[in-house]
């Protein structure tokens, strides 16, 4: 070798060993941020899952007023059958009779209950019913032991839909995250393409799966891919109900219901549509037919068979049905049939009933209503059961939406769209009252002045004597500036209302009313509190302070302390008044018109309208998914309660000489105010 050249060839030597080096150590740093990524990436698809056994749930003390047993599904399960409702699971021997009750918050974590399906997961040592949760995930049970798969995140908790899987795997349907899979250790979301949709129904395998969505239409899992099956590819609509999956020589065909009839689907397209028109709520193939429960209208059997069905090379025209009005239109679909099916009409106890599920359960075929369960008869009738009525019902509905502790002893509560009930206090059958004007009740308030009961509710103020005894409805025909009526104070020798319009006040001059124009901060008025000649408007848009009925004064979160305009309640604590909030909590407003915080002033909180009350000994404030506030004499203390409440969507309070009253969305319990202190 020349030695001149030998310096020249060690320098590209190490020239090349250098760029080999930068070379590794770019690819080193790519390969580590990309592993890296992967490892977000996988992070991101986790949620957080813990699963624990339920024991006995702490009680401070409620007891429960008990609601009829309303079901939502039905599952057989170790010989017998269980239904499942917003108040808890019923479990019922095959010879119908009711040999236990679980209740939420109670027994079970205070969510409603859902759809149910029995299956095997992985890690467990034998089947379980698997009940879905509004709110606290999955509640498996075995026969004897309960327990909880809980995710982490909120929105995972609501749980819309369940398909246990023969891998042992568990699809869980959300309202919010779209599909997730959990393997009995971790829980992530199924699909990119199956996220953040609203799951109503779900059918199939891992290899084959039919999505049902509330507003997206039908989402068709296979081969590792997604379809979309909306109404621009036949679905009559975008709203699924339910799915069934066909049998024998009708296997591979998809059944969907929606609002306005089934589609058939077979190699994933629409192929017809049966039932036109029909709300189907609840499926089931049952051979060469198919049984559809409608909405308020029982159940039907279609046949699948017979060249009405053949898909028809026609322009079809498929009904549609408005679910509000009634009223019925119609539009060309091309590319499916309508269906011409053979209907049974023999529904028998089955006609005006809201169908929530139809299943078998050996040889027999069952429909599950709302108010109990139905067999059907070998002349296809259904029938009512002797199985699904609970028994000791006192109120009428399990929605309240407003109390009232009279000072007589007689409790009034109020429900969200089933009237008013009105209990005795000696014990004894309730009155019940329901009608045009007594239906969706915001507050019941009492006039001791004139030995009166003011309901407030959404088509007028209506006026009871002491003995429950309707006396006079009041509207707009009678000078109110609204028939809306969301709050009543006794005011001024007569009474204050508040409605979405602005104030009206009756006294012996008659109706007159005040408005935004006039000052009020906003027409929406949500809540009022009086004392004297002081009257106190919570609005949608802050307070305004009036005296004499000629406003003062109007608070803002730009002009005062408030944290949140959006005002839903107020209670006397001596001359303050505690004020609830739409996200902001409890606040408190003094007699001088300062506002300032409390314990209970939080961001998010929100407390539910009119939910708030103070006797003097403590306050109590009901929320919107938190439970239950009670704070002390002052309301300047707070701590919040949730055990046993049978929900935690607190819709109502009242106290009355030592005992408060809370009405949920789910039902109402009572306690004495020294347990809660």
């Amino acid at each position: 070798m020349n030695l001149q050249r030998r310096p020249v060839a060690v320098g590209a030597i190490a020239a090349a060993v250098l760029c080999l080096s930068v070379l590794g150590f770019v690819v080193w740093r790519v390969e580590r941020t990309l592993g890296g990524s992967r490892s977000e990436l996988t992070q991101l698809e986790l949620l957080g899952v813990e699963a624990r056994t339920l024991g006995p749930l702490p009680n401070p003390g409620f007891e429960g007023i008990t609601a009829p047993a309303v079901y939502k599904s039905a599952a057989a399960f170790q010989e017998r059958l269980y239904l499942a409702g917003p108040a808890g699971l019923y479990a019922y021997s095959t010879a119908g009779s009711l040999e236990h009750i679980y209740r939420t918050g109670m027994d079970l974590p205070a969510a409603a209950l859902g759809q149910m399906a029995v299956g095997m997961l992985t890690g467990s040592h034998q089947p379980e019913l698997l009940v879905a949760t509004a709110g606290a995930g999955i509640v498996a049970f075995d026969g004897r032991v309960f327990r909880q798969i809980l995710p982490k995140q909120d929105e995972a908790r609501n749980v819309t839909a369940v398909l246990p899987l023969a891998s042992g795997r568990l699809l869980m349907g959300t309202a919010k995250l779209g599909l997730l899979i959990y393997d009995g250790t971790t829980l992530k979301r199924f699909h990119t393409t199956t996220d953040n949709v609203y799951v109503t129904a779900l059918a199939g395998t891992e290899a084959e799966l039919w999505v049902g969505t509330l507003n997206d239409g039908l989402l068709y899992w296979h081969g590792g891919e997604t379809e979309r099956i909306g109404e621009e590819q036949g679905l009559p609509d975008r709203r699924v109900e339910q799915i069934a999956l066909g049998q024998g020589d009708y296997a591979g065909r998809a059944y969907v219901g929606t609002p306005v009839g089934v589609a058939e689907v077979r190699n994933g397209k629409v192929a017809r549509v049966l039932a036109t028109g029909r709300y189907a709520h609840a499926l089931m193939a049952d051979g060469d037919s198919l049984l559809v429960g409608q909405m308020e209208a029982g159940v039907i059997r279609v046949s699948l068979t017979g060249a009405e069905n053949d898909v028809k090379a026609r322009r079809p025209i498929v009904a549609r049905v408005d679910v509000v009005t009634g009223a019925v239109t119609e539009r060309a679909d091309a590319g499916v049939s309508e269906a011409r099916v053979a209907i049974s009409n023999r529904i028998g106890d089955a006609t005006g009933l809201t169908v929530e599920q139809i299943f078998t359960s050996g040889d027999g075929r069952y429909a599950l209503a709302e108010d109990g369960l139905l067999e059907q008869g070998r002349d296809g009738e259904w029938r009512r059961m002797q199985v699904g009525k609970a028994g000791g019902s006192q109120l009428a509905d399990d929605h309240v939406s407003a109390l009232l502790a009279a000072s007589d002893g007689r409790l009034w509560v109020g429900y969200f769209d089933r009237g008013l009930d009105i209990l005795p206090s000696t014990g004894g059958e309730a009155i019940h009252v329901e009608d045009e004007h007594v239906f969706c009740v915001n507050r019941i308030v009492e006039d001791p002045n004139h030995g009166a009961v003011a309901v407030a509710t959404a088509n007028g103020l209506v006026m009871f004597d002491r003995d429950g005894r309707q006396k006079q409805v009041l509207g707009r025909d009678a000078g109110l500036i609204a028939d809306h009526v969301t709050d009543v104070a006794i005011y001024g020798g007569g009474m204050a209302l508040a409605t979405p319009a602005g104030i009206t006040f009756l006294d012996q001059s008659g109706a007159h009313s005040l408005y935004a124009f006039q000052g009020l901060v906003n027409n929406h008025v949500y809540a009022l509190g009086a004392s004297g000649d002081k009257l106190v408007a919570g609005t949608l848009g802050g307070l305004s302070l009036l005296a004499g009925g000629a406003i003062q004064r109007n608070l803002t979160v730009a002009t005062s302390g408030l944290k949140h305009n959006w005002i839903t309640g107020l209670a006397a604590v001596g001359s303050d008044w505690l004020v609830g909030t739409y996200g902001a909590g409890v606040l408190r407003l003094t007699a001088d018109g300062s506002v300032s915080a409390t314990d209970a002033t939080r961001d998010g909180l929100v407390v539910n309208p009119t939910a708030i009350v103070s006797d003097g000994r403590m306050a109590l404030a009901g929320t919107l998914g938190q439970g239950l506030m009670v704070g002390d004499a002052t309301g300047t203390r707070w701590r919040t309660v949730t055990a046993g409440l049978p929900s935690l969507n607190v819709t109502a309070v009242a106290m009355r000489n030592g005992v408060a009253y809370v009405g949920t969305e789910n039902g109402l319990v009572k306690i004495s105010e020294d347990k809660l202190q």
